[in-house]
């Protein structure tokens, strides 16, 4: 043990050490940090384009719902709705508008637009 405490003196007094310099350790947190804060930007701005594409989804979804049954003979237009209630999750809001007056959708007057908790309202259908 003596002997190895010796040794590593002498290698201090040599300037063979080993290990980091501080000046080192410094350049590689300051090279970390600018890593870092050139992604966190990316990273929010990707969850927002997907939230955005889970919106387009959601509205491509629900149009062909309503289209669905519209075909299949519904069309009044607070039984659609409810069925576009059910649908909403993961923070999207579905709600369903036909022209001002219009008691019933028909194929081509309605229009379904989903809104995300954050991110772009997106619509969809053939009256939008």
């Amino acid at each position: 043990m003596l002997n190895r405490l010796q040794a590593v003196k002498s290698e201090l007094r040599a300037g063979k050490a080993r290990g980091f310099s501080l000046v080192e350790l410094i350049i590689v947190v300051a090279i970390l940090a600018i890593l870092v804060a050139i992604a966190i930007p990316i990273f929010s701005n990707i969850q927002t384009q997907a939230q955005t594409s889970a919106a387009k989804a959601s509205a491509s979804n629900g149009a062909a719902t309503v289209a669905a049954a519209v075909a299949g003979g519904t069309t009044d237009i607070a039984t659609i709705t409810a069925r576009l209630t059910t649908m909403s999750e993961d923070g999207i809001a579905l709600s369903l508008s036909a022209p001002t007056g219009s008691t019933a959708v028909t194929l081509d007057n309605y229009c379904v637009t989903a809104t995300p908790t954050s991110g772009t309202a997106q619509t969809s259908g053939p009256g939008c």
